[in-house]
């Protein structure tokens, strides 16, 4: 399966997004709320429309960035934030993205990928944050029955990808939105 740009593009054209819940996802939104710094240099990868980006940015944090290998969804999160800094809205492969970050925020683009990249998702993830920095967000803790994307997985298979490279939580999120109740582990990780 090739989930390239065209793939992308055309499932955000037709609004084939079935993951997208249409806000920011509680979770994170409650995590941001947590933070003081909003200096914080933060990259949202694979963000799709970006809802935690609007959220993050109209509550102050400035030095946030937005990742996509789509143009649709940026083109549409630009529209909405019209204030947001275009040098901020990145079209580009996030495997070939070489900033560092003090944050890294995960909200359905490890499962969006081809389960083959995850090793690779780890080993990039690493690259890109700063030795003090985090990875969080949520990861989908069940198997979907039918061919992703959304591609799903188990707290054992994450914990077995990241072990090498990260240290930090994999718990089961106790403020998902009721439909995935159950199904989400939140995880706030530390590079090694």
């Amino acid at each position: 399966m090739n989930l390239d740009e065209m793939y992308w593009s055309s499932r955000y054209a037709t609004g084939r997004t079935g993951w997208d819940i249409g806000y920011p996802s509680p979770p994170i939104t409650q995590y941001l709320d947590q933070l003081h710094n909003k200096s914080l240099k933060i990259l949202l990868p694979g963000a799709g429309n970006a809802y935690e980006a609007s959220y993050a940015f109209e509550n102050g944090f400035t030095n946030l960035h937005v990742l996509d290998i789509a143009r649709p969804p940026l083109d549409r999160f630009k529209e909405k934030n019209p204030l947001f800094p275009e040098k901020q809205l990145i079209k580009g492969d996030f495997f070939k993205h070489n900033e560092t970050y003090d944050l890294i925020i995960e909200q359905t683009f490890f499962c969006a990928l081809n389960p083959e990249l995850r090793e690779a998702y780890v080993e990039k993830m690493h690259e890109l944050i700063n030795p003090n920095g985090k990875l969080v967000g949520v990861l989908f803790n069940r198997i979907f029955d039918f061919e992703g994307p959304p591609f799903g997985g188990t707290k054992g298979q994450y914990e077995s990808y990241f072990k090498d490279e990260f240290q930090g939580l994999f718990a089961p999120c106790h403020n998902s939105i009721p439909e995935r109740m159950g199904s989400e582990l939140w995880i706030n990780l530390s590079p090694r």
